[in-house]
């Protein structure tokens, strides 16, 4: 295990270059000028000031030099400074990351629930009303686009209803405790802020569901699919010619084996959550990494968006390295070579 470890860290490395390179070239590819995104119309007109800001920035040197700069800073742990905001990428990144691994770990633990809850339910009940209508909700969570279900969502439940705050991560009267990790939930928790703790968790719950709709629908597609296979395999009919009751073969030994390959479903969509929640973070205004990496493509802020890219490659490679080492603890079977 220790040198499939070692191996998969030594491909990270190769796979950090790669990101890196074709982020940057594709970013400098894209027919706009970070010049005239990032100043006004009068200091446009100004050459002078357009002949220092291209300085300050690099971008008077060619993409090659612009890009060796780059590379030598990233080798340092150095991943530029900001165009918007002036401040070190690595800073922002710590600053934006928590509030969307926050966002993540609700929706995922909504997606897991529900989506092993349905699954189960829809194999044992198959082809009967029950699983219809848990199918089509499966299908619905995959297909329906996640930015028309959080316009949706904000509009039923926090301006028809109104049972739910509105955007944002906290309500403007409540303060933030200092330091801490980041994680409102956690923080307020620690600091025994009940009274912050209730509002950030009414905050979490549409965003989080949002989110966790997609990912619950994979999950449960692939619990139900799994469980059934098992339910035919032999063992299982052993244990039925044993006399054990259906409801303790299901429980004791059909559904701990149809989980393993869920771990991979679960493992992708926690990624997918923490890299691909760009609109929905700028829909509900939550302050994460998907509404610093919009704000910066939008004004062609090209070290935060290389800054961006290499986190979410970082965390995908990190994440499918846990799940292939979980999967050898679950799964005696499994050998790493």
């Amino acid at each position: 295990m220790l040198r499939f470890i070692g191996r998969r860290l030594i491909f990270l490395l190769f796979l950090l270059f790669g990101v890196a390179l074709f982020v940057f070239i594709l970013s400098h590819l894209v027919p706009s000028d970070p010049v005239a995104a990032n100043l006004s119309q009068s200091a446009m007109n100004n050459p002078e000031i357009v002949a220092a800001f291209k300085e300050k920035w690099g971008l008077d040197k060619s993409l090659f030099s612009q890009f060796i700069l780059y590379f030598q800073h990233l080798l340092t742990g150095d991943l530029g400074t900001s165009i918007r905001t002036g401040r070190p990428v690595m800073e922002d990144l710590m600053q934006f990351f928590p509030a969307t691994l926050e966002l993540s770990i609700v929706a995922m633990v909504i997606a897991l629930v529900l989506g092993i809850l349905f699954g189960v339910i829809s194999a044992i009940f198959r082809n009967k009303p029950v699983d219809h209508i848990i199918r089509t909700l499966s299908i619905s969570g995959v297909s329906v686009p996640s930015f028309w279900f959080a316009l949706i969502m904000l509009n039923i439940f926090s301006s028809v209803i109104g049972i739910t705050p509105g955007p944002g991560r906290i309500d403007a009267r409540s303060t933030t405790p200092e330091g801490g990790t980041g994680l409102l939930l956690l923080d307020s928790l620690l600091n025994g802020d009940f009274q912050l703790l209730g509002d950030v968790a009414m905050h979490l719950i549409l965003p989080a569901t949002v989110l966790g709709f997609f990912t619950m629908g994979l999950i449960a597609r692939q619990t139900r699919s799994n469980l059934l296979e098992v339910m035919s395999m032999d063992y299982i009919r052993t244990a039925r010619s044993k006399g054990l009751k259906e409801s303790g073969i299901i429980v004791g030994h059909a559904i701990s084996n149809s989980l393993i390959p869920v771990i991979t479903v679960a493992g992708i969509g926690f990624c997918n959550l923490l890299g691909g929640m760009v609109l929905v973070e700028n829909i509900f205004a939550w302050p994460g990494i998907g509404q610093y990496a919009y704000l910066s493509a939008v004004s062609l802020d090209f070290p935060a968006i290389c800054g961006v890219s290499l986190l979410i490659a970082f965390i995908y490679v990190v994440i499918n390295l846990l799940i292939d080492i979980l999967y050898g603890i679950i799964d005696p079977r499994v050998r790493y070579r």
